[in-house]
């Protein structure tokens, strides 16, 4: 069963089921993607200054702060203009589930500076987006980083620099990035593993926005110059608009890229809401490289019972993660995103969403009894610690094989206490215990049967939390 040159090196990082890359051998199990769950509305795009067409919010930790940015716009749907200039405006929570707008007497609106408007300028105000540099060599007056669109004879992307995340100004006078289009929200964020920052783009298949929407990548080293946009591969993925991205590392298991495109259907008029065409929800895609994709073929987020998620540009999910705690069961944490819903209406708003830490895609039976059967790992840690769901009759064991599939003596199947029930964080221990040690470096096979269960992910950590990266 050995297969040379497929030994994978995990030590005690995270590694989900989201692909193939430790997987050798499966038997009656499959992948499912599972969508988000509505929560409730966080946030109601109604002051002066916002509007129905508020829209590309932006979200990251700082400290035990998380900050919110969008663009705060009105559009008249039947005059079919603008009311008022674009802005960007900031919000901010303790808990990613109650969000303030500060009153924080920077840019004036009719006469007030009584707003949270942190930026208006031509050049940025339409879909400026900002983070966190946690690049050790940033500034300390350019901690915080964005991007954002000039318009008309300053067409490109530029960049801006901030020492608090409130105080904005141009990085400097000319586009960052000209060439192509960015009428969408555009990401960057600096790449720790790989010491690059990266961009993923707005991109026309197209001359001057003609052709399929898509997404390009562009890379630096010092956010100053950047590399020529290159469109990004989707295997097998149908061509179909993808209008923005939010794509990030997927801050549990850096090594991994994930991103919640919206997806643009031109062509259907659902609802008579809004006058123009086009209905949209949400893909999950997902690398390991940042170039070379996989889409899943089903929708992450759909529209659903709502109306007003049927008309054009609803559905963007929000660029960047919350970790939030679960009305159901407090004591754990799961993953919180947002999506606009009601663009276009009166109702513009921001819906808060729930999934399960790890739980964008699991590996799970379908019915019958399945296994499956990991490459050679090298491994660091002295537990296996898994993020697994069983059915009330369902269950999960563990064997442990050498690197030519035979059993390791202790840690057969049958060896392996019965794993039933819901976790995100449970050790597998067989009947001689659950200390890994001896095992620490050497190549083994971890083989999964699982009995109506999921698995989402898995660690190998040491006896304190948070070694080894857990």
């Amino acid at each position: 069963m050995n297969v040379s040159g497929q030994t994978r090196e995990i030590g005690g990082r995270l590694e989900v089921f989201w692909d193939d890359w430790l997987i050798a051998e499966k038997k009656e199990v499959t992948w499912k993607l599972h969508q988000p769950v509505a929560q409730e509305v966080v946030m109601e795009f109604n002051l002066p200054w916002e509007g129905s067409t508020s829209a590309y919010v932006t979200v990251f930790a700082d400290g035990n702060l998380w900050r919110m940015y969008y663009r705060g716009s009105n559009y008249d749907v039947r005059s079919r203009k603008a009311t008022h200039p674009e802005f960007t405006c900031y919000a901010e929570s303790s808990d990613g589930i109650n969000w303030k707008k500060p009153e924080l007497g920077l840019i004036e609106f009719n006469g007030s500076r009584k707003n949270n408007i942190i930026w208006e300028n031509e050049i940025g105000s339409h879909n400026f987006t900002p983070f966190k540099d946690t690049n050790p060599q940033a500034k300390k007056e350019e901690r915080y980083k964005a991007v954002g669109v000039g318009k008309g004879g300053i067409y490109g992307l530029y960049g801006f620099v901030s020492p608090d995340g409130i105080h904005w100004r141009l990085f400097k006078n000319s586009p960052l990035i000209s060439s192509g289009a960015f009428d969408s929200q555009n990401t960057v964020f600096y790449d720790r593993r790989n010491k690059i920052y990266r961009a993923y783009l707005r991109g026309w298949t197209g001359n001057d926005f003609q052709g399929i929407r898509s997404i390009r990548l562009s890379t630096s080293r010092d956010f100053e110059n950047w590399s020529e946009p290159e469109f990004l591969s989707f295997k097998e993925a149908a061509r179909e608009h993808l209008y923005t991205n939010a794509i990030s590392p997927y801050f549990r298991a850096e090594h991994f890229y994930i991103g919640f495109p919206m997806r643009f259907v031109p062509e259907r008029h659902k609802t008579q809401l809004h006058p123009i065409a086009g209905v949209s929800d949400a893909v999950f895609i997902t690398s390991r490289d940042g170039k070379n994709w996989y889409r899943w073929p089903e929708a992450f987020l759909k529209p659903g019972l709502q109306p007003e998620r049927w008309i054009n540009r609803n559905n963007m999910i929000s660029f960047g993660l919350v970790i939030t705690r679960s009305k159901l069961n407090p004591a754990v944490e799961e993953l919180s995103l947002y999506s606009s819903e009601g663009y276009y209406t009166e109702k513009n708003r921001l819906r808060r969403y729930t999934v399960r830490m790890d739980g964008f895609v699991s590996l799970g039976t379908c019915g019958k009894q399945g296994q499956v059967v990991t490459h050679p790992l090298l491994f660091q840690g002295r537990n296996l610690v898994l993020n697994y769901s069983t059915s009330a009759a369902g269950w999960v064991r563990v064997e442990i094989q050498d690197e030519e599939g035979k059993t390791i003596p202790g840690y057969a199947a049958t060896d392996c206490l019965l794993m039933y029930g819901d976790s995100t964080n449970e050790v597998v221990t067989w009947n001689s215990g659950s200390d890994l040690s001896q095992l620490e470096g050497k190549p083994v096979r971890l083989k999964f049967i699982l009995q109506e269960a999921e698995l989402y992910s898995l660690q190998f950590r040491g006896k304190e939390k948070g070694e080894n990266g857990g």
